[in-house]
């Protein structure tokens, strides 16, 4: 492998895992296999309580991370109904609690159809966008007071795959920017309730699957084994 010249790996990130400790090991693992530090980014950030398709680019493959994570996603994952939480996931304690003793399988279904097509979603207060430079969650986790900004998503398929309330499995096909935390929320207020994501799962980025990832110690021992190319043109 020419890890200076550019590989795409796919990498299965772990649970609890930022985007940035994957980059950082592979990093670590390639600059120790090569002896030289070369580029190494991911296309298209995963939160640390999500699992799935991370898309590792090295060396001059590294110019191409806009086209990827410009690339439509699919998540699989699991929505808790009744409860909200500030983080819009389980990264904090619950905050609120909302009835769910209405809910039942023809108001949901319904109210997935809502959720199809071009819509503005509000980000999580507690996210990586910048606002004047600082990401939106630093300034909540400083309890200063976050304006968010809608933003223009699509959401091209949308399904329940298992209803067992008062959790509902899904499966979302959808575009770039599209928070499915904030998705989460939005469903539980489309069926008079409140709802955090429990879990979440990238399956795919565009033509990229889950199926064909490595873990990340895979892909280490794979560095330390594989025969490199002519590193000698580091980018």
């Amino acid at each position: 492998m020419n890890f200076a010249e550019g590989e795409i790996l796919l990498i299965n990130k772990p649970l609890t895992w930022t985007s940035f400790d994957v980059v950082n090991k592979l990093r670590y693992s390639i600059t120790r296999k090569l002896g030289n530090r070369i580029k190494v980014g991911h296309a298209g950030t995963l939160d640390p309580l999500a699992t799935g398709l991370l898309i590792i680019c090295t060396g001059k493959m590294t110019k191409r991370i806009d086209e990827l994570t410009g690339m439509d996603k699919e998540y699989t994952g699991t929505i808790l109904l009744g409860a909200t939480t500030p983080t819009y996931d389980s990264e904090m304690e619950v905050d609120a609690t909302f009835p769910v003793e209405h809910i039942n399988e023809n108001l949901l279904n319904e109210a997935v159809k809502k959720f199809f097509g071009v819509t503005q979603q509000m980000p999580p207060i507690y996210s990586a966008i910048k606002i004047d430079g600082k990401t939106s969650y630093a300034q909540a986790r400083k309890g200063k007071e976050v304006e968010m900004k809608t933003r223009t998503v699509e959401i091209k398929e949308f399904e329940l795959t298992k209803i067992d309330l008062p959790q509902v499995e899904f499966r979302v096909l959808c575009s770039k920017g599209t928070y499915i935390r904030s998705l989460a929320f939005d469903f539980g207020k489309a069926v008079n309730s409140g709802a955090y994501l429990k879990a979440l799962c990238r399956t795919k980025i565009g033509n990229y699957e889950l199926s064909n990832s490595m873990t990340v110690e895979e892909c280490v021992t794979m560095i330390s084994e594989t025969v490199v190319g002519d590193n000698t043109n580091n980018s």
